[in-house]
């Protein structure tokens, strides 16, 4: 039921994502602006997931310390 949940949010996420870059295109002279934003967030987005799977340290906490 939740792998579901969030299967279907997932959809709708890129749904929603590709809705504004399409808008974004078609506002050709000022959509720029926010697909420039858009790839920053995406940019930054991967560094934050890459520094979280690469921290060892935080790995070693959620496993051995007691919550």
């Amino acid at each position: 039921m939740e792998k579901i949940g969030y299967t279907l949010l997932v959809i709708v996420a890129l749904c929603w994502l590709c809705a504004m870059i399409t808008g974004m295109v078609l506002a050709f002279p000022f959509g720029i602006i926010g697909l420039i934003a858009i790839i920053g967030i995406g940019f930054l987005l991967i560094k934050v997931l890459a520094d979280r799977l690469s921290n060892k340290e935080d790995d070693h906490y959620s496993q051995n310390v007691d919550q």
